[in-house]
């Protein structure tokens, strides 16, 4: 079967590639392909992992579409999600 008959919108960045994207040229190419061949198929793409403003930067600079990780976060229960959200935590890590 081949990757664009797959029932998917989205595909994920294992934190493994993030991890080192900003100090290994190869996890940083491989991120760039990920995000250029999932935008080709018109799939928006998810990175996991981030920890550090630089990986965000970097990212974001490769047009990843979704950041997700430690940076903004640990995982919290569902009953703090909306203190979260109001108190503009993930706005203020951005700018």
């Amino acid at each position: 079967m081949y990757l664009k008959t797959f029932p998917i919108d989205t595909i994920k960045i294992d934190r493994s590639f993030v991890k080192d994207v900003t100090t290994d040229p190869d996890d940083r190419a491989i991120t760039q392909a990920i995000i250029s061949m999932a935008h080709s198929l018109k799939l928006e793409v998810v990175a996991e992992g981030v920890e550090t403003k630089d990986q965000l930067e970097l990212l974001k600079s490769q047009s990843c579409d979704i950041i997700q990780g430690y940076l903004f976060s640990k995982p919290v229960p569902v009953d703090e999600i909306a203190p979260f959200l109001l108190n503009d935590t993930p706005r203020k890590i951005l700018s």
